[in-house]
């Protein structure tokens, strides 16, 4: 088993690392968080002393890290401090932009780089089921798959640089707003009698169906693992939601796409955020919407 560099072990970052040990890979990992690192510790992960210092000796890098600012900052280090023949990953949900660029600085020095976002939330972290969605050469697909397949249950080769990314703006976009129209229409069943339940047997096998109903069902009682059965605790939190809608209209804008139900959701993920929900899952928009929180 190769070494793995970990560089961002926060709530998706950690889990992730931690599946590369259980799989047999040394692991050096860094975070700013001095309570992140003491939990890597504890679970066999090597930390380092900083981010470069992570880096040294190893045969794939890894981030997972909060925007693409932040992704660029350290990758303008870590190129430097990396050994020839090393893979550097970032799995972090940023702009496309940003991710090409991450490209360009790993080009310069003769690395290999793939974006690969994932999709699966906290829960598929800790069990291994992520999906990653990579933009790269087919040689980096090849070479990152084996730690992917440590952390993930499907690997999807997306294209060129900034394609992972590409892919996981136009699925969240896809959740997003089919998320929105579930939640309206549990409220709108709810107001002409029709119970939970029903409305569930019935979508979850016609053509409403959707993982926002069937794995992720908004309304307490038809899916027990859905968030709506513990009070709404994240899951996937609506402030996360909001981060990948605006990225999906950014990168719309920047093509001249035209998205119209993406731009409705965006506008109403930002509504609820605003009113103080960031840190719930982003199902619990169901409860503004039963409020008639968006009306006018």
């Amino acid at each position: 088993m190769g070494t793995v560099a970990f560089i961002g072990l926060g709530n998706m970052g950690l889990p992730m690392a931690l599946n590369l040990v259980r799989a047999g890979h040394g692991v050096a990992g860094f975070d700013l968080s001095p309570a992140a690192r003491q939990a890597a510790g504890e679970g066999g992960i090597c930390v380092a002393a900083s981010a470069v210092e992570s880096v040294r000796g190893a045969d794939v890098v890894i981030t997972m890290l909060p925007a693409g600012r932040h992704v660029l900052a350290v990758w303008e280090e870590i190129v430097e401090a990396a050994q020839p023949g090393a893979l550097l990953i970032d799995s972090s949900t940023i702009d496309v932009d940003s991710a090409r660029a991450a490209h360009g600085l790993a080009a310069a020095k003769g690395l290999h780089s793939l974006d690969a976002p994932v999709s699966g939330g906290t829960g598929g972290a800790s069990a291994g089921t992520l999906t990653f969605m990579c933009g790269g050469s087919a040689e980096a697909y090849a070479s990152g798959k084996p730690a992917l397949e440590a952390m993930g249950k499907r690997i999807v080769h997306c294209g060129g640089a900034g394609a992972g990314q590409a892919a996981k703006v136009c699925n969240n976009m896809i959740l997003g707003a089919t998320m929105v129209a579930t939640c309206e229409a549990f409220v709108l069943a709810e107001k002409l009698g029709l119970d939970h339940q029903a409305l569930f047997d019935v979508v979850s096998t016609s053509s409403g169906q959707s993982w926002s109903t069937t794995s992720y069902c908004p309304v307490p009682g038809p899916v027990p693992t859905s968030p709506a059965n513990n009070g709404y605790k994240p899951g996937f939190a609506a402030a996360l939601m909001l981060k990948d809608l605006l990225l999906s209209q950014e990168a719309a804008a920047g093509v001249g796409a035209v998205t119209p139900m993406g731009a409705a959701a965006t506008g109403l993920y930002q509504r609820f955020v605003a009113e103080g929900s960031g840190e719930m899952d982003f199902s619990g928009i169901i409860a503004f919407l039963s409020e008639g929180a968006f009306e006018g």
